[in-house]
């Protein structure tokens, strides 16, 4: 059930108005999770900023994908899931790749120790320490990397918390 209503241009306050005429002109179309964040002009605005930049991160398309579905996994956001799993297809991801990354693991370490440490900033970042970082300095991350993953858990948790709260879900397919 949705408990936000998604809105139009014409009645989004202020800057959201702006903002999704734009998108709307250039693209068609905005979505129901963009146009529903038209309530709020900032956090549209948030949301747009910080997905364009986080689309310049050094991490791969194809980790950056196994990392959102770990998230969304625990986040619990189907939209969002459906999305993922669309995206990782997309990127050549199998079918094997996309069930383990919704577990948190990959069949490569490296990646599985990252996709842990992402899960973790999620979930318990209090208790992360110097030598969970250390350790994936060992497993051969960047500080630019792992920097990084947070910003991908930060809006990981903003679009599948924002989904959630609005009620919007996956469509229902025939």
């Amino acid at each position: 059930m949705r408990n936000l209503p998604s809105l139009t241009p014409d009645e989004a306050p202020g800057k959201a108005g702006e903002l999704l005429g734009d998108i709307v002109r250039r693209h068609g179309s905005a979505g129901e999770m963009v146009s529903t964040m038209a309530h709020s002009p900032a956090l549209l605005q948030g949301y747009l900023e910080l997905s364009r930049a986080m689309k310049r991160v050094k991490i791969a398309r194809p980790l950056s994908e196994k990392v959102s579905l770990t998230l969304q996994e625990w986040i619990g956001c189907g939209t969002c899931m459906e999305a993922h799993i669309e995206a990782a297809r997309a990127a050549g991801l199998s079918e094997s790749d996309i069930a383990l990354a919704r577990q948190g693991t990959s069949t490569d370490v490296r990646e599985a120790a990252l996709m842990g440490f992402a899960l973790r900033v999620l979930s318990e970042p209090s208790a992360l320490t110097p030598d969970d970082v250390a350790a994936l300095r060992g497993h051969g991350w960047s500080d630019r990397v792992i920097a990084e993953i947070v910003g991908l858990v930060s809006l990981n948790m903003l679009t599948g918390s924002f989904n959630l709260v609005a009620g919007i879900q996956p469509e229902v397919k025939p």
